[in-house]
């Protein structure tokens, strides 16, 4: 999975694009508090507590209203910050090494401890229906039957399984229904080839890299980045899942979030069950749940 970010840039992949709501509120006024908040994480890495004493504001009250204002915690916010520069510093073609350190990020490790979720396209624009997206796919056969695969410049934002390649090009024009689509011949495109080939190894079982464009709200993102860090051959319940990404109280929407995951077996949602071990849910149906669930216990 690939992420990149330096300072502060404007342009695919910055914090402004990935707050998709900073751009919609009106210019701040002198003295505002929560966009001096938003300028020190672009200018540096703050804890909480030594953000809200620059601007002086409780922890609690700062968290709370930039939250409301951004879309993101303050915590958030910066690591999308950091990713952003990374991305722009290796498309700009910089060494890999130095722009992991330009970005601030201690050593490679780092990138992958912060999370595997990345922001790609904006709730908003998807919510559009991706609007102004350039998405390539393709329909290829993988060991667990046909799957579609889409990616935008970024990563793959969806891989559908079924049995019907028409059914599952209905369902991305329903996903996307104002986006671009182009649908290629996978073993003729440069950008799509190789990555529809990492997800035909990890629908068979391998452990290909595939990098992803997640697409969704905050905390459907903090659900899925929670659900790769699960390795493989073993289950989180829906409430240890809810508990681990702050939300004790959240397993319903934690199952909701499974529910509206795009990016089958890649984010692994099989791998999350019920309290009681009975696997739950499962959008692409519970027989394969099962199968992936006994293929990864006896790998």
């Amino acid at each position: 999975m690939n992420a990149k970010t330096p300072s502060r840039k404007s342009g695919p992949g910055s914090a402004d694009q990935a707050v998709a709501g900073a751009s919609s509120n009106p210019v701040p006024v002198p003295g505002d508090k929560l966009e001096r908040a938003r300028q020190l994480l672009d200018g540096g890495e703050l804890s909480l507590t030594e953000l809200s004493a620059a601007v002086g504001l409780s922890a609690s009250h700062l968290q709370r209203r930039f939250s409301a204002r951004f879309g993101l915690s303050p915590a958030e916010y910066l690591a999308q910050r950091k990713l952003g520069s990374l991305r722009s510093a290796l498309r700009e073609g910089n060494d890999v090494s130095a722009a992991l350190y330009d970005a601030g990020y201690g050593s490679p490790s780092r990138v992958y401890e912060a999370g595997a979720a990345r922001l790609g396209m904006t709730p908003a624009r998807y919510r559009s229906g991706g609007a102004g997206e350039q998405i390539r796919w393709s329909v290829t056969r993988t060991a667990l039957g046909l799957a579609l695969v889409a990616t935008t410049t970024r990563g793959i934002c969806m891989i559908e399984l079924g049995d019907d390649a028409a059914a599952l090009e209905a369902r991305l024009g329903e996903e996307f229904p104002r986006a671009a689509l182009e649908r290629v011949d996978a073993g003729r495109d440069e950008f799509l080839a190789p990555r529809v080939q990492a997800v035909a190894d990890t629908l068979g079982g391998g452990a290909g890299e595939v990098p992803v464009d997640l697409i969704g709200t905050a905390f459907q993102k903090k659900v899925w980045d929670a659900l790769m860090k699960i390795p493989p051959g073993q289950t989180r319940s829906y409430e240890e899942v809810a508990r681990q990404i702050g939300s004790p109280r959240g397993a319903r929407a934690v199952a909701q979030a499974c529910a509206n995951n795009k990016v089958a077996v890649v984010v692994p949602c099989h791998r999350v069950v019920r309290g009681d071990g009975s696997l739950g849910g499962y959008r692409w149906g519970l027989p394969l749940k099962e199968t992936l669930l006994r293929r990864e216990r006896a790998a």
